[in-house]
């Protein structure tokens, strides 16, 4: 899709983090912004601020976890302007406790992640792509998964889990839409370190799945740690540019840093010569990555 001024885009999570910057992003290319999010009240705020600014966007509230409330958004957005150009299926969520062991983890926070990081993937694709297919123009979809989803160890097992998921289930829409033939463009942004709201998602868990044990913390040493690499890490906004540059270049794997390219790289090879794996933390690629960035400054 090369031409983004006058088209639709639809992007979920678009409250905050990634979501909203790329709201602002594709708005000032011209495009007409769909915004979806679960948290209402900041949805309506980011909207009211790209309206103000002379961009035209509406909010529709959504949970992406629910089916038909994603089935509501596209009929929203198709009533409203006709057409869908760009799907950027890009909310998502972490349980907290993230550095646990993976047979800690509660079953709600299993459910939560797959609902809303693998589901809200799958709801999106199954009620758009039929109609962004009949509509016939050329148009593009954005999965936000994340660097997560091409590494692996013990570190934020849960999320890390979906995110391989989803980056399966994008690989399988870009082979099928070119199986086809099809105009629609395909990319996996796979960020590193974002300076967003992420690991507050627990404001955001419904209370059905809300572990009877309360949610998990963090040591404080590792919330102080996890404090500080947010602090340097790469903007919301930052990741935006690469995105929509993304959607210009018709790019599949988008990655947004090369901090984590010997850790997917080393995954890789284990794999190709059957031998096992040593993995690194979670914690430790994160500094790594936050330390590139520092040192190019």
């Amino acid at each position: 899709m090369q031409e983004l001024s006058g088209r639709i885009a639809v992007i979920t999570g678009a409250a905050s983090g990634i979501g909203l910057a790329m709201a602002w992003r594709f708005a000032r290319a011209g495009m007409k912004v769909v915004a979806a999010d679960v948290d209402a009240a900041a949805l309506a705020t980011a909207c009211a601020a790209l309206a103000a600014a002379g961009h035209e966007a509406i909010a529709v509230r959504t949970d992406v976890a629910n089916a038909a409330e994603v089935d509501a958004l596209a009929d929203r957005a198709y009533a409203a302007f006709g057409a869908v150009h760009l799907l950027c299926n890009n909310a998502g969520v972490v349980p907290s406790g993230r550095y646990r062991p993976v047979w800690e983890y509660p079953l709600e926070d299993w459910r939560w992640s797959l609902d809303v990081n693998l589901f809200g993937v799958i709801h999106g694709l199954r009620s758009f792509i039929p109609r962004m297919l009949e509509g016939g123009a050329p148009g593009h979809v954005i999965t936000t998964a994340s660097v997560a989803g091409l590494i692996s160890g013990s570190g934020s097992a849960v999320y890390s889990a979906t995110k391989h998921a989803a980056v399966r289930v994008t690989e399988a829409l870009y082979a099928s839409l070119r199986e086809r033939g099809a105009p629609i463009g395909v990319s996996l942004l796979c960020p590193g370190l974002v300076n967003t709201r992420i690991y507050e998602s627990e404001r955001n868990r419904p209370d059905r799945l809300r572990p009877a044990a309360g949610p998990a913390t963090e040591s404080e040493e590792l919330q102080a740690v996890a404090a500080s690499l947010y602090a340097g890490a790469m903007s919301p906004e930052e990741v935006a540019d690469i995105a929509c540059q993304a959607v210009l270049d018709d790019r599949l794997y988008v990655l947004t840093t090369g901090s984590f390219d010997d850790a997917i790289r080393d995954r890789m090879e284990a794999i190709l010569a059957r031998r096992n794996p040593e993995f690194a933390t979670l914690l430790a690629l994160s500094k790594r990555d936050v330390g590139s960035r520092e040192a190019g400054r």
